[in-house]
């Protein structure tokens, strides 16, 4: 029997959004997006990385993070300072640390929600899976 490529293209489109949707109606309650979490996600694991190499890392492009990174610094989640040439350097603020730190505890939840279906061994199928497709040749 051969597997639906569509079908099987859809399933994993489904579980994104799905995995989307509820880490989103979560981290509400943090007072923050999905997409500005995982902003603020990169920026600490990336010290001193360009906002072109944060777009990329977040899956945005360099006006849309540019745009969102104004946001999180109206709201003081961040700071911009300038760096070497024309380069920003980010940075978390301390109300950007709490939000990152209280967003890592609702993601545990969320995602042991989400995974629950799954034991152990077929989570690391999953993943490893996962990381085959989307590893560069």
């Amino acid at each position: 029997m051969t597997t639906d490529l569509e079908v099987l293209g859809q399933a994993v489109k489904r579980a994104q959004y799905r995995n989307h949707r509820t880490m989103d109606a979560a981290l509400r309650d943090v007072g923050v997006t999905l997409v500005q979490w995982d902003a603020l996600r990169a920026i600490e694991r990336m010290p001193g990385a360009s906002g072109h190499d944060l777009a990329v890392a977040t899956f945005q492009s360099d006006q849309s993070f540019g745009t969102l990174a104004n946001r999180l610094e109206d709201r003081g989640l961040i700071t911009r300072a300038a760096g070497r040439g024309r380069r920003l350097e980010y940075a978390l603020t301390e109300s950007g640390r709490v939000a990152l730190h209280d967003g890592h505890e609702v993601a545990r939840g969320v995602l042991d929600e989400l995974f629950a279906p799954l034991d152990e061994k077929q989570r690391g199928e999953l993943l490893r899976t996962l990381q085959l497709l989307t590893t560069l040749p």
